[in-house]
């Protein structure tokens, strides 16, 4: 769960950095999407291959993370089993961050939106805004995000805002697991990188639909 949780993170960070080059204008952001799908690697791969390698890591990551996840919820759940019976009596955990109770329903929820988001930006199912199949992804990202559909900007900063919570406590979570919070010193570490990149993410992510809701694009 924590090589996995640490690989979408890293995806999420590659994901950021691409989407900011939105403001470079609309040649550079489409030239950035097409090199995607399909210069990458070349000519050590053909034209194309990448991009759904790529999707295909990231699917498998999603798949084992959620599984993953589903496994340490029923372990939480059996070890709570009665004895004597009587269940087993909690203290109280000051580790436990608000963060960490929103992971389990907030997968969930990013599970929802991430679906959404890629029936509106990689299908095309759902649109916005006047474009087509054939648009491309600059004009669909600036015909999206506009003062008039100002509710979809709205799902999109708390998209975000589950993000930045799942990623924080999930940050720290897999570097404690994998050994590095060995003092109060590490702790103290890890927490401000945690944060750190949460918020990173957060900004780097609402950055360019907030420009183009405001006209700036």
């Amino acid at each position: 769960m924590a090589i996995t949780g640490l690989f979408l993170v890293l995806f999420l960070l590659m994901h950021m950095f691409g989407n900011l080059k939105v403001f470079m204008g609309a040649e550079a952001y489409d030239h950035y999407a097409e090199w995607l799908k399909q210069d990458v690697l070349y000519p050590f791969l053909p034209h194309g291959w990448f991009i759904w390698i790529f999707r295909a890591c990231v699917v498998l990551a999603l798949v084992l993370h959620i599984y993953c996840a589903l496994k340490v919820w029923q372990a939480a759940i059996r070890g709570r089993g009665s004895k004597q019976g009587k269940k087993y009596t909690r203290t109280n955990r000051p580790e436990r961050t608000f963060s960490s109770k929103l992971m389990r329903w907030g997968g969930i929820t990013l599970g929802t939106l991430l679906l959404f988001h890629i029936l509106m930006f990689t299908t095309k199912t759902i649109t916005f805004g006047a474009f087509g199949q054939e648009a491309g992804p600059y004009q669909m990202f600036t015909s999206t995000f506009t003062s008039e559909h100002w509710y979809v900007y709205a799902l999109y900063v708390v998209f975000m805002l589950a993000v930045c919570f799942h990623v924080r406590h999930g940050f720290y979570s897999a570097f404690t697991t994998l050994g590095a919070n060995v003092s109060p010193k590490a702790r103290g570490i890890l927490n401000g990188l945690a944060y750190f990149v949460a918020t990173l993410v957060f900004v780097g992510f609402v950055l360019p639909p907030t420009a183009s809701v405001l006209g700036l694009l």
